[in-house]
């Protein structure tokens, strides 16, 4: 009975798809809302995107521009809705981004759907994404997202391929550089690392001869403070409930802390940051066991660590989250099952603050501050689960055995097929 279903999933998938989708686009038809924000979530796209888009036009990356703060692979993404001369700039990047989102939604089923793998990755995408409402259409974290997922999925083909989608994305948005950290040592480390600084070098040569100042995002990272969505954020928005004088201030894109020890929470926010590479580099050190799923729990538990100890936890940094989530649960070796739960959860609190009730976090109410401890508990709940979970993965067999017992989201050799059917599906 159940193989009669298997080819009906794909189907059902495509079904949610379309109709979570057509609500997303719904809600951004209807941005001004006050309720979604009054137009504030597609007034990046609108206004930001497509001003940077004339100046790219010309040959040029911005300069001296506070806002401008990514990296040369992004230049390519904002012209991208050139492609489409017929529509908008903002018809025709939120088409290319549905569009990268249905390649995301196709690479994690074709994934799930080889044998020993789950469609649960594709599940989780396809209805984990509209918990943020309409804002990953009007963001271009989809498709940095796709780059990672993509490399990641590729791994096991193409390594390559993998190094390749990995660096473009990388050159993207910095982050999917990460996924790359639980790559098996050896030649398969090697291969994929040479194929992405290869890409890497030849497009950054390619940007830099098509386009004048590739690299002065540089210089508007510096001055980046305390957003106030960040873990150090939630710590300031506690201490200005209890009188401490700082005062939120819109600047470098973004709603940040200004006054008295906000200099110090940034500089414990980079030393954890550090910290966290640090654990993750003797992580890879003392590891004994790979699975097929390890590169796909490493990249999640580094992107987590990375995001919670940053000094901004943007709302769209959750698309990222989502996206590694997904790749895991193709894997039925992950184990990263209630690291995933915990972020949908994170996810859905994401949309709550912004675009619902940001007025609330930006003037750190009992209500705003009380959200973003919930969903920053929830991170880093995830984040410290994630890496445990991964360390223990990495042991030695004769130290893991108790573990194993205790944590292993696989089911005994000898249980029943069904039953093992049952704990792969959920």
């Amino acid at each position: 009975m159940s193989a009669l279903k298997r080819p009906h999933r794909p189907l059902a998938l495509a079904a949610a798809w379309l109709a979570t989708r057509s609500l997303m686009l719904w809600l951004l038809a209807h941005d001004g809302l006050a309720a979604l924000g009054r137009g504030g979530v597609s007034r990046e796209v609108e206004h930001l995107y497509f001003h940077w888009y004339g100046v790219l036009s010309q040959g040029a990356f911005p300069v001296g521009d506070r806002l401008w703060q990514y990296p040369p692979g992004a230049g390519p993404v904002l012209l991208a809705p050139a492609l489409l001369p017929t529509l908008t700039y903002f018809t025709a990047f939120v088409t290319l981004t549905l569009l990268a989102d249905a390649g995301i939604t196709y690479a994690l089923t074709r994934a799930g759907r080889r044998p020993g793998r789950s469609l649960g990755g594709a599940a989780l995408w396809t209805c984990g994404l509209p918990l943020l409402l309409h804002i990953p259409l009007a963001r271009y974290d989809v498709q940095a997202t796709a780059f990672a997922v993509i490399s990641l999925l590729t791994l096991s083909r193409s390594t390559r391929a993998c190094g390749a989608f990995a660096a473009l994305g990388a050159l993207v948005k910095v982050w999917p550089a990460l996924t790359l950290i639980g790559i098996p040592r050896g030649r398969t480390t090697r291969e994929v690392w040479a194929s992405a600084v290869i890409t890497a070098v030849a497009l950054l040569a390619l940007l830099t001869a098509v386009f004048s100042d590739p690299f002065d995002f540089l210089h508007q990272q510096g001055g980046r403070g305390v957003q106030i969505e960040s873990l150090g954020g939630t710590v300031l928005g506690f201490a200005h409930r209890a009188g401490w004088p700082g005062t939120v201030r819109y600047q470098y894109g973004a709603l940040e802390f200004v006054g008295p020890y906000v200099s110090a929470v940034a500089a414990v926010s980079l030393a954890l940051t550090v910290a966290a590479f640090g654990l993750l580099l003797l992580w890879r050190v003392r590891a004994r066991r790979w699975t097929a799923a390890t590169a796909y729990d490493a990249a999640l538990a580094a992107v987590l660590l990375f995001t919670v100890t940053s000094r901004v936890i943007s709302p769209q940094y959750m698309v990222w989250l989502l996206g590694l989530s997904a790749v895991c649960l193709t894997s039925r070796h992950t184990t990263q099952r209630p690291v995933a739960a915990l972020i949908v959860a994170a996810t859905a609190v994401s949309s709550v603050a912004y675009p619902g009730l940001y007025r609330e976090v930006a003037h750190s109410t009992w209500t705003g501050c009380l959200l973003m401890l919930v969903r920053n508990g929830l991170l880093a709940t995830a984040a410290g689960l994630s890496f445990a979970r991964l360390w223990r993965s990495g042991l030695p067999m004769a130290m893991a055995n108790t573990a194993d017992r205790a944590t292993s989201d696989k089911p005994p050799r000898n249980a029943h097929p069904i039953h093992a059917a049952f704990r792969t599906r959920h």
